[in-house]
C-alpha cells in the first residue's frame, strides 16, 4: 500500500527528482507541504525552487481533493507572467509526490531587511515605504486583473532580488483564483467577496473576514499590503500596533509619516471591506498625490468616512436619482485651489427627520442585513445630527456590503 504525502520523510539532499532535479536544502516547511531548494541538471544546474506539495492532514480519502488543489495552483501560477513575481517552470508527479518547479529568487525578504535595517538603528524611512509600494501595487493590479487573490502578503512573502531594485511577491501557494468574474456581468461591476474559502493567511496581516469567515477579495490583499507597510515603518510586530481592547489600529504612534501617507495607509487598513480601497489603482492614485504642493485630505471624504476612489459601477445612475451622489475618480485628497464644496467641512444643515421615513428605512435596511439594522440607524441618527434625507439614506446604505443591494435600497428610498 503507497504511503499518504503525510507519511513521507523529508527528501535528503543530493536526491535526484524526476530524473532532473538535485535537492540541495529544505527551504521551508508549512501547512501546504514543504519547499526546497534544487539544481536543473537539464539547464546547467541552475537554480529552482522545487514545491512538494502535501497539505497537512491529507490521509488517503482526501487523495483526490489534494490532487485538485494541487492542479489549481499549478494553473494559477502558469497565467501569471510578470517580472516581479517568479516564473513558473514545470509540475510533475513523481514517488507518489506532487511538485511544482519555479524560478529561485536570490535575495532577502522584507523581514530579513527590516532585520538589518533595525541593527543599524532604524526602520524603512517614509520615503522608501512609498517607492515600495508605487513598485508592488502594480504587481497586484496585474495579479486581481486575472481574477487572483495572493491571500498571504507579508514581510516573509516579499524579496528584493540581490542586485535588483523592484521587490517580487512570492508564495502563491495559497493563491485563490476567483471564480470567473467575467460571466454574466459586465467588465466593470465590482465583486466584494469571492466565496469562502479555508483558513489561511497570516493573523495579524490578513483581514478579518479572511481569518474569520474565509472571505477574501482585491481589497484583502490591499489590507495586508498596508499592514506590511506600517510594520516596516514602525519596526514592530502587527501584534503591537493594535488596541487589545478596540481592535484599532494604533500604529502613528510609533513613526512620524506625513499626513497624507497615513491617510492612505488608514483607509487600506480599514476594518470592513467596504471602506477600504477597492483596486491597487486607486492606491497609486492617491499615492501619486503625495508631495503635491497643498495637498490635503478632502474634508468632505472626512465626513462622510468613505473609502477613497471606491469603485461602482452605479455611480452614473445614482447621480441622476440624487444630485449630491458623489461621482467616479474622487480621490482623498483635493487640491487647495480646488472649488468649495457645499459638504466641506461639515453637514449642512436640514430640517430634522420624519419619524415616519426613519421607520421605513430601518425596515428596508433589515431586509438586507437583519435585525442589526435598527441599532446601526439609531447610532448613526446619534452621531450625526440634522441630516437631510438623501445624506441618511447615503450612509446607512453603506452598511449594506453588497454594491447591486445598496444600490437598490437607495434606488426604493430615493423614489
Amino acid at each position: 500500500m503507497s504511503q499518504s504525502p503525510m507519511t513521507r520523510p523529508e527528501i535528503a539532499a543530493g536526491t535526484l527528482i524526476d530524473n532532473r532535479y538535485i535537492i540541495q536544502k529544505l527551504l521551508g516547511q508549512g501547512g501546504l507541504g514543504r519547499t526546497y531548494l534544487a539544481f536543473d541538471t537539464r539547464r546547467f544546474n541552475e537554480a529552482c525552487v522545487l514545491k512538494e506539495f502535501a497539505p497537512i492532514g491529507t490521509g488517503e480519502s482526501g487523495l483526490e481533493q489534494y490532487r485538485n488543489l494541487f492542479k489549481r495552483e499549478a494553473k494559477i501560477l502558469h497565467q501569471l507572467q510578470h517580472p516581479q513575481i517568479p516564473k513558473f517552470l514545470a509540475c510533475f508527479e513523481g514517488d507518489g509526490r506532487l511538485f511544482l518547479v519555479q524560478e529561485y529568487v536570490d535575495g532577502k525578504t522584507y523581514s530579513r531587511l527590516l532585520g538589518e535595517l533595525q541593527r543599524q538603528g532604524r526602520n524603512f524611512s517614509q520615503e522608501e515605504v512609498i517607492q515600495w509600494l508605487k513598485n508592488l501595487l502594480p504587481v497586484l493590479e496585474y495579479v486581481h486583473q486575472h481574477n487572483i487573490i495572493h491571500r498571504d502578503i507579508s514581510p516573509d512573502n516579499i524579496m528584493l532580488p540581490d542586485g535588483k531594485d523592484l521587490p517580487v511577491l512570492i508564495d502563491f501557494g495559497v493563491g485563490k483564483q476567483i471564480a470567473d468574474m467575467k460571466e454574466g456581468r459586465s467588465s466593470n461591476h465590482q465583486v466584494t467577496f469571492v466565496g469562502k474559502m479555508s483558513l489561511v493567511g497570516k493573523v495579524g496581516y490578513a483581514p478579518r473576514e479572511q481569518i474569520s469567515l474565509g472571505l477574501c477579495s482585491p481589497s484583502s490583499d490591499l489590507y495586508a499590503l498596508g499592514v506590511t507597510a506600517i510594520v516596516l515603518l514602525t519596526g514592530r510586530d502587527p501584534s503591537l500596533l493594535m488596541d487589545q481592547y478596540s481592535l484599532e489600529w494604533n500604529w502613528r504612534y510609533y513613526t512620524y509619516v506625513a499626513n497624507s501617507l497615513a491617510q492612505v495607509l488608514d483607509y487600506m487598513l480599514a476594518d470592513r471591506p467596504n471602506k477600504r480601497y477597492q483596486t491597487a489603482k486607486e492606491v497609486l492614485i492617491d499615492l501619486e498625490r503625495i508631495g503635491e504642493p497643498e495637498v490635503a485630505m478632502s474634508p468632505a471624504i472626512i465626513v462622510d468616512d468613505l473609502p477613497p476612489t471606491v469603485f461602482n459601477p452605479e455611480f452614473q445612475a445614482m447621480s441622476a436619482i440624487s444630485p449630491s451622489y458623489k461621482q467616479p475618480g474622487e480621490t482623498i485628497f483635493s487640491s487647495a485651489s480646488s472649488p468649495p464644496s457645499p459638504q466641506i467641512g461639515r453637514i449642512e444643515q436640514q430640517p430634522s427627520l420624519k419619524p415616519a421615513f426613519i421607520k421605513r428605512c430601518q425596515q428596508e435596511l433589515a431586509y438586507h442585513i437583519g435585525p442589526m439594522a435598527n441599532l446601526i440607524i439609531e447610532e448613526i441618527l446619534a452621531q450625526n445630527s440634522d441630516l437631510s434625507p438623501d445624506q441618511f439614506i447615503e450612509l446607512i446604505a453603506r452598511e449594506i456590503p453588497d454594491f447591486q443591494a445598496a444600490f437598490e435600497f437607495k434606488k426604493n428610498l430615493f423614489s
